[in-house]
């Protein structure tokens, strides 16, 4: 009861206390007027904060930017003025012309956009054009010793852009400025139609800002984009090329990862095989390293970079200022483009050191350019090709054939000396030499012409790799001469061969195949087996198989213009070895011939007399060895 009397109580205080509060809020309620009045006192407080928070505004602006300035200042030296500027945002300036579109940044001042106008990358049934410059994989950097003992990049800072023209080029000029007139200046300008354009880089007022007693490094870094169908074969010929010392050229081995450094460099190339950028300079560079890192280690992985350049070189200063004048390319590693600027970039190709490179430059260049302007097409441009290569090198065929018969001829009077004279050595080499001399024969005309044609061999196989007319150009069922041309995917990968299966060059390995195996056996007859040495005929047997497989594996990853040049280049000279052997070389006849050269007097040459005098004298000093 007494907890019940409790709760009755406390229901009541709470009656009554609430019933005092709402009587406290009614009675101090305020009238219509002093609401009206209030909320007039209201608008005008409101009005009075809101331009006392402008005013702060106003006033806090000059501290802002003064502290900003202050920061820029203990961060940058002289240049944080730079930082200030309504320049320092990461804005693009576009320049371009009908072949070449590119981005310079504001930041660092160098080109973050390259694109090569005409051109798509290996995708099929893509438009991205191809950029040698993308996505930050190209930096240009300077290293500045302040007068202040800093260090700073020029990657990092902004420069202030301004556009202009002269006639019809367009002229950009970046400037990390120190001051309003104290500034490191890019100068890019860029001309109609053209993959080269103009640069340098010079200064101005920095005297008292830049230690000028020692040059600043300069570093051009690009990690190379894929651009073509074959990762691994585009790798391999990406290189780092450059002149020195008055037109020397040299390179890094594009297999691995390789540095070099070099005196007095004109020109530095990122090749990135078909694609090249390259900076030239007509103030050499007293010296330059030079570095390349191979990205390609598991080609079904590293499918977008194949290598990252970087070259090193200094900036000197003369009466306190730089002053360079270069030139950057982005543009086909094309021969004829680039030769065409006279200034030995056409080194950059891969021609061929020495008579190799001689007999592309000045033979097979113009010529496959005078068959393929005729507009048959890339593929009928390189049967024809083929053809006239071919034709040229018949009367080559021929002498290599002839020796080989007139030496299955002689044969079995070879077989019989060394039969005869197996016991004696220098009398059987004495007796084999007076039997070629007398038959008119020479055991070395058949080497000769098989040495000749090395060359052209070794020249073709620089050739169509360097070729930048094929790329892209289709034929048959091969979408891109300049690479592989696959008619099935494997779903798996075969070491050395690859994960495709390109037809041309089984094509080419069975056409090599039924060559060997139509000439191999002429060979073996007519090199009868010498005491102490291995089988020849047995070796060029099995060479009739391993070769054709070797081929198959080595060319399955080659550009198929290659290829189709080996395939259709077999099947002439199968054609010409039956026409000769057929209709132009019969054994009777020069079984014959060789039986009349016998029976006349033959002069010997003062070769042959020296050789016959000193196997004379060998065997008489032998003869007294025996009897002592």
């Amino acid at each position: 009861m007494e907890e019940k009397k409790l709760d009755l109580n406390s229901i009541i205080g709470f009656v009554l206390i609430s019933g005092i509060l709402i009587w406290m809020l009614y009675s101090n309620a305020p009238t219509p007027e002093e609401l009206k009045e209030k909320e007039k006192k209201e608008q005008v407080e409101k009005q009075a904060k809101e331009v006392k928070t402008t005013t702060s505004t106003v006033a806090a602006t000059p501290v802002s930017d003064s502290t900003k300035n202050a920061a820029a200042q203990a961060q940058l030296g002289s240049f944080g003025y730079s930082a200030t500027l309504p320049s320092a945002t990461d804005n693009v300036t576009e320049i371009k012309n009908e072949v070449l579109s590119l981005k310079i940044s504001n930041k660092g001042g160098y080109i973050t956009e390259a694109t090569i106008l005409g051109f798509d990358q290996f995708e099929k049934n893509s438009k991205k054009a191809v950029q040698i410059i993308k996505d930050n994989n190209a930096s240009l950097d300077i290293a500045l010793n302040t007068t202040d003992n800093r260090t700073l990049h020029t990657k990092d800072m902004y420069f202030e852009p301004k556009v202009t023209t002269e006639g019809k080029n367009q002229v950009l000029t970046m400037q990390l400025k120190a001051g309003p007139d104290q500034f490191l200046e890019y100068r890019y300008v860029l001309k109609p139609n053209e993959y080269m354009l103009d640069f340098a880089i010079r200064s101005q007022g920095l005297e008292k800002v830049v230690d000028t007693s020692k040059p600043l490094d300069l570093e051009w870094q690009l990690k190379s984009y894929r651009n073509e169908k074959s990762v691994s074969y585009e790798n391999r010929y990406t290189e780092l090329v450059f002149e020195y010392e008055d037109g020397k050229d040299d390179y890094l081995n594009a297999a691995k990862d390789s540095e070099d450094e070099a005196n007095d460099v004109s020109y530095i190339a990122f090749k990135q095989h078909l694609f090249t950028s390259i900076l030239l300079t007509d103030t050499k560079f007293k010296t330059a390293k030079f570095k390349s890192d191979n990205l390609v280690d598991d080609e079904k992985v590293d499918t977008v970079f194949t290598k990252n350049f970087t070259a090193q070189v200094p900036l000197e200063f003369k009466n306190g200022a730089l002053n360079y004048n270069m030139n950057w390319y982005y543009g086909p590693a094309k021969y004829e483009i680039l030769n065409d600027y006279e200034r030995n970039l056409d080194e950059i190709m891969p021609l061929g050191w020495g008579i190799f490179g001689w007999i592309n430059r000045y033979i097979f260049i113009p010529t496959f350019g005078l068959i393929s302007s005729i507009g048959i097409g890339y593929g009928m441009a390189i049967i024809l090709f083929t053809i006239l290569v071919r034709i040229v090198m018949s009367p080559v065929t021929y002498k290599s054939y002839l020796s080989q018969a007139k030496m299955k001829v002689l044969r079995p009077e070879i077989m019989e000396l060394n039969e005869k004279f197996k016991d004696n050595p220098m009398k059987k080499q004495q007796e084999t030499m007076k039997l070629y001399s007398k038959a008119g024969v020479n055991p070395m005309a058949g080497c000769l012409p098989a040495l000749m044609q090395l060359p052209v061999f070794y020249a073709l196989f620089q050739f169509f790799p360097s070729m930048f007319d094929l790329r892209q150009k289709s034929f048959l069922w091969a979408d891109d001469l300049s690479s592989y041309d696959s008619i099935y995917q494997l779903p798996f990968h075969i070491p050395f061969y690859g994960s495709h299966v390109s037809l041309f060059p089984i094509l080419a390995s069975i056409a090599i195949f039924f060559y060997m195996k139509m000439t191999t056996g002429d060979q073996a007859m007519s090199a009868p087996p010498q005491e102490g040495m291995p089988d020849m005929g047995k070796i060029m047997k099995i060479m009739i198989y391993i070769s054709p497989v070797m081929m198959l594996f080595f060319f399955n990853n080659y550009a198929s213009g290659l290829s189709l040049y080996y395939f259709i280049s077999n099947l002439i000279t199968i054609g010409i070895m039956l026409v000769i052997k057929n209709y132009i070389v019969k054994e009777d006849k020069i079984h014959a011939q060789i039986q009349e050269n016998k029976t006349k007097e033959k002069k010997e040459s003062k070769f042959q007399r020296k050789m016959r005098e000193m196997m004379e004298q060998a065997e008489a000093q032998k003869a007294a060895q025996k009897k002592k």
